[in-house]
């Protein structure tokens, strides 16, 4: 069993605002304003939709770097809904700023569909919680 990520947060003074530590990088995380906090840093949700789409980039340009295609500059963004029902999804947009071909637009789509991020939060996953 290989260890893919380690991730650590430390509680800071203010309420719901914590250091995380990731290997050698530091971020912030806290709560909006609107829900008590100081928003200095990303919410819960955010990081879920920054890993989505941060593995959505890095696979695409690995995709395009090992097939020679030149995919330009480009943006990935999503937003974490729900709704009244308690249904949640993410919505994920890509936009590039030159134009691709429709067989190269509908390879993005299919490779998107089968980034490791995608494909984790797309089954089921297991969460073992333990104090230790």
């Amino acid at each position: 069993m290989a260890v893919i990520a380690n991730t650590k947060v430390l509680t800071l003074k203010e309420p719901w605002s914590g250091q995380v530590n990731s290997g050698k990088h530091q971020l912030i995380t806290d709560k909006p304003e609107s829900f008590g906090g100081q928003d200095q840093g990303l919410a819960p949700y955010d990081f879920i939709c920054a890993g989505l789409i941060s593995c959505t980039m890095i696979t695409l340009r690995m995709y395009a770097q090992h097939k020679g295609i030149a995919l330009g500059e480009f943006t990935v963004e999503a937003d974490f809904k729900a709704n009244k029902e308690g249904e949640e999804w993410i919505e994920r947009r890509l936009h590039f700023v030159d134009s691709l071909s429709e067989e190269l637009q509908k390879k993005v789509l299919d490779i998107c569909s089968k980034t490791p991020v995608t494909k984790t939060l797309l089954r089921s996953l297991k969460i073992n919680t333990q104090l230790v």
